[in-house]
């Protein structure tokens, strides 16, 4: 499937070719901090199969659980989350699906990281909606 999309504020745009059946969920506690919601959204593209354009992300650096070294890129400008990859010599791209304009179609296939997920998360449906603004 090809996706494009952008930062928020437009300064870095990107286009890729991904799989949508592999578009997921992680419910770590550092996606949950970097996204400032209860989880994060991503579906990785191989390094042949993603390109960026418009300005360079600016790049943080941050040490797995398992010890690997990770890049989050985001946009230096809005503060865009955009993907992350290994932080040297990267071979795939975890594009962050909410940057994407085909967002609707990326619907997650799966979940890790369960064990930090926030126990509400898991029943949205329980919580009360609303079509807009929400009633305060």
């Amino acid at each position: 499937m090809k996706i494009d999309g952008a930062c928020h504020c437009g300064y870095i745009t990107y286009v890729a070719e991904v799989d949508p059946e592999r578009a997921g969920i992680c419910h770590c506690t550092d996606c949950q901090t970097f996204s400032g919601s209860a989880f994060r959204i991503s579906v990785p593209a191989t390094k042949e199969n993603f390109r960026l354009s418009g300005g360079q992300p600016k790049i943080y650096i941050k040490t797995a659980e398992s010890g690997a070294k990770r890049a989050q890129a985001f946009c230096p400008e809005c503060g865009t989350a955009l993907y992350s990859a290994a932080a040297e010599d990267p071979q795939i791209f975890n594009i962050r699906v909410s940057s994407s304009r085909q967002r609707a179609e990326l619907k997650p296939k799966s979940q890790g990281w369960c064990r930090s997920a926030r126990d509400w998360v898991m029943d949205l449906q329980s919580i009360p909606q609303f079509p807009k603004q929400r009633s305060r």
